[in-house]
């Protein structure tokens, strides 16, 4: 099932943190950071799937770089605590192919070039061996400053800002989703993620009058499992798989997640069964059926699904 993921943070130095570890570690290269005096080396780092650097067409030649770039990156800031960059971690659907995937990640990064200005620097990460194998992934790093002719110029303050940055942010979010339904669509695929929050979608759904959808919005946000309780329950599955037997959660962060989803996946049945009812009813209708002859053909359909 598609879900919705992005969340931005940022690396600052009062963290000790810097671009250039960042970059390395995130694209699984070498990068001598010249401020420091350190290299970081991640050339073993494994289950990255693609790197590419996008920029601004009139950036630097330097700018396609990477270790060009975050040494610049850091060389601008000369404040202790400065935030040399921005990280956008965006969840990429499995029910899409590696070519589409990168695709709509692309299409991300030049959204931010094209907004901001910035240099963008993409990792598209594949699964953790250990994890969720649907889990394939991207790392966005941005740089915090312009990137224009002369090297790095203004800051973005236009996401610094308290006042702009949380709509920003939020702007980019509904590309992001808008992006991954587009990729959704053009395979098939019935599932849609939506960046808005569950109170904000029943918000709508009531608005347009869909009680049905607003009641299953009234929830709370699913649970997270964190690295280990997944990892523990994706082994579960597996073992269950293979011995034919019926899927039982082993931890408790576990058994919880487990009854959402089954609950969801309750409603939507039912929901999908009203719908056939109603689609059936109607058609049997217009057909000339009276009302009992309609409503029992409505119900064999509903009860037939499956």
């Amino acid at each position: 099932m598609a879900s919705y993921h992005l969340s931005v943070k940022t690396i600052k130095r009062s963290a000790g943190r810097t671009a250039t570890a960042a970059g390395a570690y995130r694209a699984g290269e070498r990068i001598e950071c010249q401020r420091e005096g350190r290299v970081h080396d991640y050339t073993r780092k494994q289950g990255i799937e693609e790197t590419f650097i996008v920029a601004p067409e009139n950036a630097p030649d330097w700018a396609t770089d990477r270790s060009r770039l975050w040494n610049e990156a850091e060389a601008s800031e000369t404040r202790r605590n400065s935030v040399t960059a921005r990280e956008w971690e965006l969840a990429l659907p499995s029910e899409i192919n590696a070519e589409d995937r990168s695709q709509i990640t692309r299409a991300f990064a030049e959204e931010l070039v094209s907004r901001y200005g910035v240099a963008v620097d993409v990792a598209i990460h594949a699964p953790h061996r250990e994890g969720d194998q649907r889990n394939h992934h991207a790392h966005v790093l941005t740089s915090t400053r312009k990137l224009e002719p002369e090297g790095f110029t203004a800051k973005t303050r236009v996401l610094d800002s308290a006042r702009t940055g949380g709509v920003e942010i939020e702007q980019m979010r509904g590309v992001w989703a808008v992006l991954q339904n587009r990729a959704l669509e053009r395979v098939g695929e019935v599932e849609r993620v939506d960046h808005r929050s569950l109170e904000k979608q029943r918000e709508a759904a009531q608005e347009r009058g869909d009680t049905l959808s607003a009641d299953e919005l009234d929830r709370d946000p699913e649970l997270k499992l964190g690295p280990a309780a997944n990892s523990m329950e994706r082994r579960e599955k597996a073992a269950a798989e293979r011995e034919g037997r019926e899927y039982v959660p082993v931890t408790e962060r576990g058994a919880v997640v487990h009854a959402a989803r089954q609950a969801r996946a309750a409603f939507r049945e039912m929901r999908e069964r009203l719908d056939i009812a109603r689609e059936t009813y109607g058609a049997e209708r217009e057909a000339g059926q009276g009302r009992v002859s309609a409503g029992l053909a409505a119900l064999r359909a509903a009860t037939s699904k499956g």
